[in-house]
Protein backbone atom coordinates (compact mmCIF):
# COMPACT_ATOMS: atom_id res chain seq x y z
CA UNK A 1 0.00 0.00 0.00
CA UNK A 2 1.30 3.68 -0.75
CA UNK A 3 2.60 5.37 2.43
CA UNK A 4 1.60 8.41 0.10
CA UNK A 5 -1.54 9.60 -2.29
CA UNK A 6 -1.51 12.26 -4.25
CA UNK A 7 -2.83 14.66 -6.75
CA UNK A 8 -2.77 17.88 -8.64
CA UNK A 9 -4.22 20.60 -8.16
CA UNK A 10 -3.96 23.10 -10.69
CA UNK A 11 -0.12 23.64 -11.01
CA UNK A 12 0.64 22.03 -7.08
CA UNK A 13 1.17 18.16 -6.71
CA UNK A 14 -0.87 17.66 -3.49
CA UNK A 15 0.86 14.55 -1.44
CA UNK A 16 -0.95 13.26 1.88
CA UNK A 17 0.31 10.73 3.98
CA UNK A 18 -2.18 7.47 4.25
CA UNK A 19 -0.65 6.59 7.87
CA UNK A 20 -1.27 8.00 11.43
CA UNK A 21 1.65 6.68 12.49
CA UNK A 22 4.87 6.57 10.49
CA UNK A 23 7.71 4.31 12.71
CA UNK A 24 8.40 1.28 10.85
CA UNK A 25 11.62 0.69 8.87
CA UNK A 26 9.92 -0.40 5.85
CA UNK A 27 7.43 2.19 5.61
CA UNK A 28 9.85 5.25 6.42
CA UNK A 29 11.59 3.62 3.46
CA UNK A 30 8.87 3.14 0.86
CA UNK A 31 8.10 6.69 1.80
CA UNK A 32 11.27 7.99 1.61
CA UNK A 33 11.43 6.53 -1.93
CA UNK A 34 7.66 8.21 -2.61
CA UNK A 35 8.91 11.52 -1.85
CA UNK A 36 12.10 11.40 -4.01
CA UNK A 37 9.65 10.14 -7.02
CA UNK A 38 6.91 13.12 -6.13
CA UNK A 39 9.60 15.75 -6.58
CA UNK A 40 10.02 14.62 -10.32
CA UNK A 41 6.59 14.20 -10.74
CA UNK A 42 5.86 17.52 -9.26
CA UNK A 43 5.45 20.80 -11.77
CA UNK A 44 7.67 22.36 -9.67
CA UNK A 45 5.46 23.21 -6.12
CA UNK A 46 4.47 20.13 -3.66
CA UNK A 47 2.43 20.46 -1.03
CA UNK A 48 3.21 17.56 1.78
CA UNK A 49 -0.18 17.22 3.70
CA UNK A 50 0.55 15.91 6.86
CA UNK A 51 -3.35 15.56 8.26
CA UNK A 52 -3.49 12.07 9.11
CA UNK A 53 -0.05 12.01 11.16
CA UNK A 54 -0.27 12.13 14.70
CA UNK A 55 3.49 10.34 15.01
CA UNK A 56 6.46 9.67 12.94
CA UNK A 57 10.18 8.47 14.18
CA UNK A 58 13.62 10.25 13.86
CA UNK A 59 14.25 8.36 10.83
CA UNK A 60 11.47 10.09 8.81
CA UNK A 61 13.26 13.44 9.86
CA UNK A 62 15.88 12.23 7.78
CA UNK A 63 13.65 11.33 4.69
CA UNK A 64 12.20 14.82 5.14
CA UNK A 65 15.96 16.57 5.13
CA UNK A 66 16.70 14.41 1.95
CA UNK A 67 13.26 15.84 0.28
CA UNK A 68 14.34 19.21 1.15
CA UNK A 69 17.51 18.53 -0.58
CA UNK A 70 16.04 17.04 -3.20
CA UNK A 71 13.24 19.70 -3.45
CA UNK A 72 16.43 22.61 -3.56
CA UNK A 73 18.34 20.62 -6.36
CA UNK A 74 15.56 20.57 -8.68
CA UNK A 75 14.18 23.96 -8.17
CA UNK A 76 10.89 22.36 -6.77
CA UNK A 77 8.93 24.53 -4.22
CA UNK A 78 7.54 22.61 -1.27
CA UNK A 79 5.24 23.25 1.70
CA UNK A 80 3.96 21.55 4.42
CA UNK A 81 0.02 21.62 5.71
CA UNK A 82 -2.00 20.31 8.43
CA UNK A 83 0.68 19.35 11.44
CA UNK A 84 -0.83 18.31 14.41
CA UNK A 85 0.73 19.83 17.36
CA UNK A 86 2.82 16.44 18.27
CA UNK A 87 4.58 16.28 14.80
CA UNK A 88 4.94 20.03 15.06
CA UNK A 89 6.91 19.91 18.26
CA UNK A 90 9.26 17.31 16.61
CA UNK A 91 9.72 19.63 13.67
CA UNK A 92 10.61 22.60 16.45
CA UNK A 93 12.95 20.56 18.29
CA UNK A 94 14.86 19.57 15.08
CA UNK A 95 14.15 23.06 13.68
CA UNK A 96 12.64 21.78 10.18
CA UNK A 97 10.16 24.55 10.89
CA UNK A 98 12.77 27.23 9.86
CA UNK A 99 13.43 25.43 6.27
CA UNK A 100 9.98 24.85 5.47
CA UNK A 101 7.10 26.71 4.88
CA UNK A 102 4.16 25.73 6.95
CA UNK A 103 0.28 25.93 6.81
CA UNK A 104 -2.34 25.01 8.68
CA UNK A 105 -5.05 23.69 5.73
CA UNK A 106 -4.36 22.83 2.63
CA UNK A 107 -6.13 25.65 0.78
CA UNK A 108 -3.99 27.81 2.67
CA UNK A 109 -1.10 26.53 1.68
CA UNK A 110 -2.64 26.43 -1.72
CA UNK A 111 -3.14 29.88 -1.61
CA UNK A 112 0.38 30.63 -0.73
CA UNK A 113 1.68 29.08 -3.66
CA UNK A 114 -0.17 31.87 -5.68
CA UNK A 115 0.80 34.72 -3.79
Amino acid sequence: MPELVSQQRDDVLVARFSSEKIFADAAIQQTGDELVNLVDQSDGKLLLDFEPVKFMSSLMIGKIIILRKKCKASAVTIKLCNICPSVMGVFEVTRLDRLFKMYDTVEDALNAFSD
